[in-house]
């Protein structure tokens, strides 16, 4: 494919997300871009969290899964969508009758603010780590396949795909992000779509053939049985229920877009909404991959996991097929670091800082800590990409899990802790224990390993690392009832 017509989709995908950032983001104000002034449609917002929920990671690497793991992620993907109703029902009524704009500011009202500052960290931590990985992921497959031939290096991809991002984010936040994200997802969904419409025209196959196929291969096992595999299926089910939970529920960014919802029954209706397409069109990724990998066996193709998709897409398939594919591919670059730097500005100004008290900045003052702060994330993101760049190549939906148990325990610790429970807490020990419940839970896992006991940890770690953070905070509380605010009507 010709570079300059490369080049030219790039450029005209980036003039739309523009046009929509000036037209979003006119007269825009802080509560505009931290919460889109609650003035956002549920039905866009479901659409969109689903380009966010996909990204780089189910478009390049769930795919890659096939050859080795079969359909086994779909037992995490179950795992979801118990999760989402969770959220649904649980979480996002506690946030709304508290009023929140970032939903670590429970943590100040029920615990203090040494509970508050931990929480809204180990956010920052988790999100800078994860946004990142996403983001190194899919650059680096445009770099690879399409960029390098033109004479781009890593770091000037990079470097550009940044300051796109920094340009349409910068003012309106979520109000511009919960429509950037809803063209993404629609155009993500339409290179899937098309690409299996196409390896089933050539292969000459139905979905139920696919599946024969598959299955003569062995690869359409979806549960694993083995209670000592890392994908033992109640460990990736209930693990999936707890990322949800974590990454999503008590995640800023993505509740970030919820809560930019008017009323908490429209936010429910999108997160149910939300879940149902997410099952399924993470069942097709999974197709999509089973369809890679016998389009790769009919060619005698040898290809490595995350590299399978772009490798067919963009070297085996027609140009007009291979078009689609890039397009998919930018779609699911950018929301991978759009509503991740917002979210991240959003929690270090709001959390951190603190410039929203009241009458401690005026408008403009708060405006000028938030650019200086969404610059210097970009900042951190570009540098967290290189870093990731000079890892390696392990399955990144294997290294975002393995994250997201250890970052994300915290939380779940933290939020359980003050919803579960009536006791007060010390709170001038609670960032120590935050601290110490991941450590203990790798010093777990180093264990086993050193020991060589056969059982695997996999998505449990999560649950784990939770549980020894709840039960640390139980070690520091008192019974006497004190800050809970969790049936407390006057927030």
């Amino acid at each position: 494919m010709s570079p300059i017509i490369i080049i030219f989709i790039i450029l005209a995908y980036f003039g739309c997300l523009l046009w929509i950032s000036w037209h979003t983001s006119k007269k825009a104000t802080s509560e505009d871009f931290y919460a889109g002034n609650k003035q956002s449609l549920w039905y866009v917002v479901a659409l969109g969290m689903v380009g966010t929920s996909l990204s780089g990671i189910t478009f390049v690497s769930i795919p890659g899964t096939i050859g080795t793991a079969g359909f086994s992620y779909f037992q995490v993907v179950i795992g979801y969508f118990i999760g989402y109703f969770v959220v649904a029902y649980v979480l996002l009524p506690l946030y709304y009758r508290l009023n929140l704009t970032s939903i670590y500011s429970y943590l100040n009202k029920r615990f203090g603010i040494n509970s508050y500052k931990s929480g809204a960290s180990f956010f920052i931590i988790s999100r800078v780590l994860g946004a990142t990985l996403r983001l190194y992921l899919v650059i680096n497959v445009l770099q690879y396949f399409v960029l390098e031939d033109i004479g781009f290096k890593f770091w000037h991809t990079a470097v550009i795909i940044l300051a796109m991002i920094l340009l349409y984010t910068l003012k309106g936040g979520v109000k511009t992000i919960v429509w950037t994200d809803t063209l993404q997802t629609i155009f993500m969904l339409t290179a899937l779509i098309v690409c299996i419409c196409y390896i089933l025209s050539y292969l000459n196959l139905n979905i139920t053939e696919t599946f024969e196929k598959l299955e003569s291969e062995n690869l359409t096992l979806i549960f694993e049985s083995d209670w000592l595999h890392k994908k033992y299926f109640l460990k990736q089910i209930l693990g999936g229920a707890f990322v949800t939970i974590t990454m999503t529920g008590l995640d800023q960014e993505m509740m970030q877009k919820n809560i930019s919802v008017r009323t908490l029954k429209d936010s429910q209706k999108n997160m149910v909404s939300f879940s149902f397409i997410l099952v399924f069109v993470n069942f097709m990724f999974l197709v999509l991959g089973g369809l890679l990998y016998l389009f790769a066996k009919s060619k005698n193709l040898v290809l490595p996991g995350d590299d399978l998709f772009p490798s067919i897409a963009l070297q085996h398939l027609p140009p007009v097929v291979s078009l689609i594919f890039i397009i998919g591919l930018i779609s699911a670059l950018f929301p991978s670091a759009d509503g991740a730097i917002t979210a991240l500005t959003s929690s270090f100004c709001i959390d951190i800082l603190g410039i929203r008290n009241e009458g401690r900045y005026s408008e403009k003052e708060q405006s000028k800590i938030r650019m200086k702060v969404h610059l210097s994330f970009a900042v951190v993101f570009l540098l967290f990409v290189f870093f990731f760049k000079a890892l390696g190549d392990k399955s990144v939906i294997d290294v975002l899990l393995d994250i997201a148990g250890y970052t994300y325990g915290p939380l779940l610790g933290l939020f359980s802790f003050g919803i579960l429970t009536n006791r007060s807490v010390k709170d001038k020990f609670v960032p120590l224990i935050c601290i110490i419940a991941p450590i203990f839970s790798y010093l777990l896992y180093l264990l086993f390993k050193h020991f060589k006991i056969e059982y695997q940890f996999g998505l449990e770690m999560l649950i784990i690392n939770g549980t020894l953070t709840f039960l640390g905070l139980l070690l520091v509380s008192n019974p006497h009832k004190s800050n809970n605010i969790n049936d407390d009507q006057s927030f």
